[in-house]
């Protein structure tokens, strides 16, 4: 044979050869793009399954527990004279917090609610006999989660101590600032059980020939007439500024009577339960942690790490919730394992993990605790990670 004819039979070797490779490459490309393509349906079905759960249950427990808070409060709206939508204004400013308290069970609850049903239905099953592992099974419910964690977070460093400040001075406002809109002409007014005014003619907050009767503490009994009077707003409360009256005092002193020019008479009004001094949850965050090194007070130091804990690591529980439930039932699915016990197994796990968050999170008394407990919920969420990875 004649060295050209080797020549060219080696040429078109190479190129047979070439042209192989290049075809198995492109059938590699293709089967990958098919199994991305199979993958992206895949997670855009649990996907809407999970978000559409989640929405219709957090619509539906919010409603709840906002119902709950109106219901609780109906005696501001009938013992103060507030209006209707005065009312459910102020009710509506609890949102954000009744979300922030009811995020992670909702999307335990979605979460465990999806994957059981598609366990039950063999979804699942079918979908990891066609090789996809527990962690690519699971990971539409991690990436919801970490989404909502991070909603979560902004909802708890920012936007509930927001609404929780304007909700108690629009209570202040409603119960205390406007207590005037109350008093009637020529009529007994009862701003407490125990405080009656009577007012002949109201300009404002001005008042003309007044009566106010306080026998709210039977050792120190009040009785004022005066010819004018003035509401006037404190950080205590409402005060009432009398002019050119007379006063009569009696307990267990005796009885006292006596005239005056002016007599400012507060009517203490705020609830005597009531811290007004420091309500942690409507202190900004930033506050929090610029006060936290140089607070004195050692109660109010640990309310402040225990809500600094709340806002910074209560999140994340959306993720660990989520973790545990996919953990427990994709696991037990797969593995044929009491899987009709799983949804079961995974309430438990999750009971347990929030009592035992709550209860160390509640104990932090150092800024060393607190450092200790993020630490326990990040070491945690590794761990719960790890075992979903390992095959």
């Amino acid at each position: 044979m004649c060295p050209e004819s080797q020549k060219s039979k080696k040429k078109i070797s190479i190129y047979n050869t070439k042209t192989k490779v290049f075809n198995y490459c492109c059938l590699t490309v293709k089967l990958l793009g098919f199994i991305l393509c199979i993958m992206n349906i895949i997670n855009r079905y649990f996907r809407n399954q999970l978000i559409g759960v989640f929405i219709m249950l957090l619509l539906i427990l919010t409603g709840l527990a906002w119902m709950m808070q109106i219901m609780s409060m109906m005696k501001f709206l009938i013992n103060y004279g507030v209006s209707f939508s005065g009312f459910v204004y102020l009710t509506s400013l609890m949102i954000p917090f009744i979300v922030s308290i009811i995020i992670p069970f909702v999307t335990f609850i979605a979460t465990i609610f999806i994957y059981n049903r598609m366990i039950t239905e063999n979804e699942v099953t079918v979908m990891a006999a066609s090789g996809l592992s527990p962690w690519q099974l699971g990971k539409p419910a991690i990436k919801l989660a970490l989404i909502l964690t991070f909603l979560h977070l902004i909802l708890s460093i920012w936007i509930v101590p927001a609404s929780q400040t304007k909700f108690y001075s629009t209570q202040w406002n409603l119960r205390y600032g406007l207590a005037h809109l109350k008093l009637q002409e020529a009529a007994f007014t009862k701003m407490a059980p125990g405080l009656v005014v009577y007012v002949d003619n109201v300009s404002g907050q001005d008042l003309n020939q007044v009566m106010l009767s306080d026998m709210r503490d039977i050792n120190n009994q009040m009785l004022i007439f005066a010819e004018r009077g003035k509401l006037v707003s404190t950080v205590h409360g409402l005060s009432i500024i009398t002019d050119n009256g007379s006063l009569q005092m009696f307990g267990k002193n005796g009885f006292t009577t006596g005239t005056f020019d002016t007599f400012d008479m507060d009517l203490n009004l705020v609830d005597s339960d009531t811290d007004v001094s420091f309500r942690v949850r409507r202190i900004p965050t930033y506050v929090l942690l610029k006060n936290l090194i140089n607070q004195d007070d050692a109660h109010r130091h640990k309310r402040t790490l225990v809500e600094l804990s709340t806002r910074f690591l209560s999140p994340f529980m959306n993720l660990i919730l989520a973790i545990v439930c996919v953990l427990i039932l994709l696991k037990s699915s797969l593995l044929r394992r009491r899987a009709s016990f799983a949804p079961a197994m995974a309430v438990i796990a999750m009971a347990g993990i929030m009592a035992t968050y709550m209860s160390v999170s509640n104990m932090v008394t150092s800024i060393t605790g607190l450092a200790a407990v993020g630490g326990g919920v990040f070491l945690t969420l590794i761990i719960l990670i790890g075992l979903l990875i390992k095959k």
